[in-house]
């Protein structure tokens, strides 16, 4: 005959079950000794004895006078697993392998290992990176580019889990507004008022605007740029305003003709990012159409990409060496003080190069 099961082991596996299901959350408090009695049948010393047992396990944790509640994440495991992620929503391309390899050489002198994981900007590959983050103790703190940060999410009850479990989180490049987690990025409204702003020195009044709607950077940049038209009295047509998302901007040739109709009658642009401003070069080299000649351009970010141009372009610099050595500085002073400030927010230069026409003397 098989040995009987202690009644107590009920109770411990409930809890458990109940804590892997997230159905009792970290830092919830536990029901009482004599309703736990009333749940399972038992005596209230064969409750206490499987609190106990949970109390060894560093299941729960009992508070004097106020009861019996759910461990945090730093209370169940106090061994750091040394291991930082990384998770942007490309790893290989644009401008996220030099953020990367800023930020995991702060982190590798900091004696930590790196793991480094990407979205393809899709929720369904955030979702899981997030559940093997949250079920499996993988790091000691993430850095994490949100995905499509401009629509609504269904991933935000992961990053809440992420906050009830204390695991030290700091968004780059954006982040999503309702989720109380530290950020750093570029000063993404500065950056579509100077790139705007540069168009109207020269003496354009006609500027065209073309900026990414899956993406908050994509709405700050689109801010500037009305911004700076309304501080010089410049009309609002939104006639030339083009929103595209992540899948328009790597198959710009399905958009050639939306995007000509946007610019027409205008003698600049705005684009929302160096790999959309060389598609606009493509497409106007192809329609006869000059650059800086007939149509000036600016972009933001300053990657690789706007040096290497056909045209070089004029872009605003994204902070790349300082966003992923910021980041990864301020996740490891997070990660030893839960309550340090972690936000910041870079100011934007403009680099000037050979896409602008001057309209008019600059002063």
């Amino acid at each position: 005959m098989s040995e009987k099961i202690p009644k107590y082991i009920e109770l411990v596996n409930w809890v458990k079950e109940k804590v892997e299901s997230r159905e009792l959350k970290p830092n919830q408090k536990l029901y009482s000794e004599n309703e736990l009695s009333e749940m399972f049948s038992m005596s209230r010393q064969t409750v206490r004895h499987g609190i106990s047992k949970l109390e060894q396990q560093g299941i729960v944790e009992r508070k004097q006078g106020s009861g019996t509640y759910i461990c945090g994440r730093k209370s169940t495991n106090n061994t750091k697993t040394m291991r930082i992620a990384i998770v942007t929503t490309y790893v290989d391309c644009y401008i996220f392998p030099k953020v990367i390899k800023d930020a995991e050489k702060v982190i590798s002198e900091a004696g930590y290992i790196t793991q480094i994981a990407f979205t393809n900007n899709t929720i369904e590959r955030e979702s899981s990176i997030l559940k093997s983050f949250l079920n499996n103790n993988l790091v000691d703190g993430i850095i994490i580019e949100p995905t499509k940060s401009g629509i609504p999410n269904p991933n935000l009850d992961l990053y809440q889990q992420l906050i009830e479990e204390q695991i030290p989180t700091i968004f780059i490049n954006s982040y999503y507004p309702c989720v109380d987690l530290p950020h750093v990025a570029m000063d993404d409204k500065k950056a579509g008022f100077l790139g705007t702003n540069y168009l109207i020195d020269a003496g354009h009044t006609k500027i065209a605007g073309i900026f990414k709607a899956d993406d908050r950077q994509g709405h700050f940049r689109y801010a500037g740029y009305l911004e700076s038209l309304s501080d010089a009295g410049i009309p609002i047509c939104d006639e030339h305003v083009l929103w595209i998302d992540t899948e328009d901007i790597h198959h710009s040739e399905f958009n050639e003709q939306r995007i000509l109709k946007r610019l027409e009658g205008c003698s600049g642009c705005v684009c929302y990012n160096d790999e959309v401003a060389v598609s606009v070069v493509d497409i106007c080299t192809k329609h006869g159409i000059s650059i800086p000649e007939q149509l000036s351009i600016v972009s933001i970010d300053d990657s690789d990409l706007a040096a290497l141009c056909e045209v070089p372009l004029t872009s605003v610099a994204y902070p790349i060496k300082e966003l992923g050595k910021t980041a990864a500085e301020n996740l490891l002073r997070l990660i030893e003080d839960n309550n340090y400030n972690a936000n910041c927010e870079f100011t934007p230069k403009i680099t000037i190069r050979e896409s602008v026409k001057q309209i008019k003397d600059t002063k």
